[in-house]
């Protein structure tokens, strides 16, 4: 945005010395005064500010900046959902927005390395909730996601892939996070839930982010989790949150 800014600024600067130019030798034709050496000048100075790349990167400027302001907008609100003071209380809330806040949240995590894509149900149940909790697990799983396909060599014009689903399950609600990474054996499996328990090398993990997720999932909202990996072909946690939760909040 700070360089469209500043483009946009010179080439403004640009445009106006030759809107001021136009007017002289419109003024001159009005008077009678003007010359083909006049004509000529407001013509070389068009040719030497490079009118019509004006033409065709100040609209793309402004489009981009439009864009960038809209995306600073919608990070600036889904840092206030996911930090709201009022966490440890179980309220009815939206899932599907709450997914769409964490990949908001998370996009400088995925942005190189993967294409998301939202296949959400338009008539999701609200669910009884600790909404702050369920994102702060979401975001934990889409940070997982996105260093799986960075294992995997994603990025540089190879992108991966996230796909986040949900559905109404019978009394709960399915939400399916799956990305085409580097997936994981079966004794990784079986121990990526465990608190501490990481294959990233030091600084980068530090097992507690899917230790969290199930806590979250399992311990305060009575729901279930699994995974579906294998080496190579990437990885699926499937969630299930039940709708209306009556299991009490660890403390």
């Amino acid at each position: 945005m700070g360089d469209n800014l500043r483009f946009l600024k010179d080439g403004f600067q640009d445009l106006a010395r030759l809107v001021r130019a136009q007017a002289d030798l419109l003024e001159a034709v009005a008077e009678g005064q003007h010359t083909p050496e006049r004509v000529a000048e407001v013509r070389a100075l068009a040719e030497e500010l490079e009118l019509d790349y004006l033409e065709d990167e100040i609209p793309r400027a402004i489009d981009q900046s439009t864009d960038g302001a809209g995306r600073v907008a919608r990070i600036v609100r889904a840092m206030k959902e996911l930090s709201h003071p009022e966490s440890r209380a179980r309220a009815p809330a939206d899932l599907n927005r709450a997914l769409e806040t964490t990949v908001t949240i998370s996009r400088n995590e995925w942005k190189y390395v993967a294409e998301v894509q939202l296949d959400l149900a338009p008539d999701l149940p609200a669910v009884t909730c600790l909404i702050n909790e369920l994102q702060q697990a979401f975001l934990n799983m889409m940070v997982n996601a996105a260093h799986a396909l960075q294992d995997a060599g994603k990025g540089d014009g190879d992108l991966g892939h996230i796909t986040l689903r949900t559905r109404e399950d019978g009394e709960d609600v399915l939400i399916e996070i799956e990305d085409d990474g580097c997936g994981m054996n079966d004794e990784v499996q079986a121990r990526c839930f465990d608190p501490f328990y990481t294959t990233k090398e030091v600084g980068r993990g530090t097992g507690q982010g899917l230790a969290l997720v199930h806590a979250v999932v399992v311990e305060q909202h009575g729901g279930r989790i699994d995974v579906r990996s294998a080496p190579g072909e990437g990885t699926t946690f499937s969630l299930w949150i039940p709708v209306a939760t009556v299991h009490e909040a660890v403390a």
